[in-house]
């Protein structure tokens, strides 16, 4: 089972503000126990939203926007993805977790779990997917 670990963005964040040297301490102690348990598949900081962009689809029509994007909230500072046995190891993982927000301020993380190939069953289109190592 593979499970995301989502932290999301802080006006710092979306600012550009660099974490301390605390927190990326304490973000290295972490993902280092969750290589040591061979549990760690990959993990990210993202740059602020400023330097992205999104793509609406409507039917068949593209936009693109730049950002930056207003809503905080619903932004992605990072991320960091683990595989593990279980729901609940996921959970004993995910309450350790160090506090992601710069300097100690409130901060939030969301976890989702990832859709694997074997959960849409049979289909020409899903082994095309696995023939390129997807999921």
């Amino acid at each position: 089972m593979r499970f995301m670990i989502i932290v999301k963005a802080t006006k710092d964040s979306e600012a550009g503000v660099r974490p301390s040297e605390q927190l990326f301490a304490a973000m290295a102690d972490y993902h280092e126990q969750l290589v040591k348990a061979g549990v760690l598949l990959d993990a990210s900081g993202l740059q602020p939203s400023s330097k992205g962009w999104r793509i609406k689809y409507t039917g068949g029509k593209r936009t693109l926007t730049d950002g930056p994007f207003a809503e905080t909230k619903e932004l992605i500072a990072g991320y960091t993805i683990i595989q593990v046995k279980s729901r609940e190891e996921a959970l004993e993982w995910t309450r350790r977790f160090p506090n992601p927000s710069i300097d100690g301020k409130d901060g939030e993380a969301e976890v989702r779990q990832l859709f694997e190939l074997e959960d849409f069953g049979q289909s020409e289109s899903i082994d095309r997917f696995r023939e390129m190592g997807v999921g």
